[in-house]
């Protein structure tokens, strides 16, 4: 019975933990600075709001640095997926980085599998695609 109750209590940890990881990558904003991240080395920064910019679809710069610093960085930030500094705007891994991205790693590997309708639009998605049916 003890065995019992810890499985459920260990379910609802990482059933909790996926609600949260996927409750951060709701947003374009924040998968863009995700995807920014994974793209540079391990111990730097990225500059923002360039890095959480959808190159298909900019936006205003000025309205996203408001929503980053807002919104999206404390988000992130509150998950320790990510570590931010407000002057100038800068973002880097967190400790729990490796959380989210490997939901991008697998989404890349498995790049040629996913929909269109998912991957259209999607620049990340769109290259690693197009060099899976390349080689």
């Amino acid at each position: 019975m003890v065995a019992r109750v810890k499985q459920h209590g260990d379910g609802r940890r990482v059933t909790e933990g996926w609600d949260r990881v996927f409750e951060v990558l709701s947003a374009e904003p924040r998968r863009q600075l995700i995807s920014s991240l994974l793209d540079a080395p391990p111990d730097t920064t990225v500059p923002l709001p360039e890095s959480a910019i959808n190159p298909t679809n900019p936006g205003d710069p000025e309205h996203l640095r408001q929503e980053l610093h807002h919104h999206h960085l404390p988000k992130l930030a509150d998950r320790s997926f990510i570590d931010w500094e407000p002057d100038p705007l800068v973002a880097g891994r967190g400790p729990q980085f490796d959380r989210v991205a490997v939901v991008f790693e697998a989404l890349h590997a498995a790049s040629t599998e996913i929909p269109d309708s998912l991957v259209s639009g999607c620049q990340r998605l769109e290259q690693e695609q197009q060099e899976d049916t390349e080689g």
